[in-house]
């Protein structure tokens, strides 16, 4: 049930933004915990419409800066979203060579009635199903 949200410069394949989409699915359900479901958006922007700044923390940005933005149920613990992040960047930079300082994170944790995944039904209002949340990445003081 995440949403992924990818923004990147146009001019990118096909083939180059589906593997930012695969690469970010694979490690959400590896590192985070996340269910199988895939909702995913790339947006392209045009020349100078992705704008990061390109120094800052001392991080040298480039013009191919690349977003990605999840936003998902608070499960994960600050381990798993960090080497989610570590895994993503690798994979990213072995597969296109996308520059590790290009690739920017925002994670933002929504509770179970922010989702209504159709039919305007406010899907999990009642609690999330037990198959939706992988037991290995639920804390045990967690609740809803």
């Amino acid at each position: 049930m995440p949403l992924a949200r990818i923004d990147l410069t146009e001019g990118k394949s096909a083939e180059y933004r589906r593997t930012i989409a695969d690469v970010v699915y694979d490690q959400m359900i590896v590192h985070l915990g996340v269910p199988e479901d895939r909702f995913q958006v790339i947006t392209q922007h045009p020349p100078g419409e992705v704008i990061a700044d390109p120094d800052y923390l001392g991080i040298r940005r480039s013009e191919d800066a690349v977003f990605i933005q999840l936003i998902f149920l608070d499960v994960a613990t600050p381990e798993q979203k960090a080497a989610f992040y570590k895994a993503v960047v690798d994979e990213l930079h072995e597969k296109l060579l996308l520059r590790t300082e290009d690739v920017f994170f925002n994670l933002q944790t929504v509770q179970p009635a922010d989702w209504s995944m159709g039919n305007g039904i406010a899907t999990y209002v009642n609690g999330v199903p037990a198959d939706r949340l992988d037991p290995n990445s639920v804390p045990a003081d967690f609740h809803w």
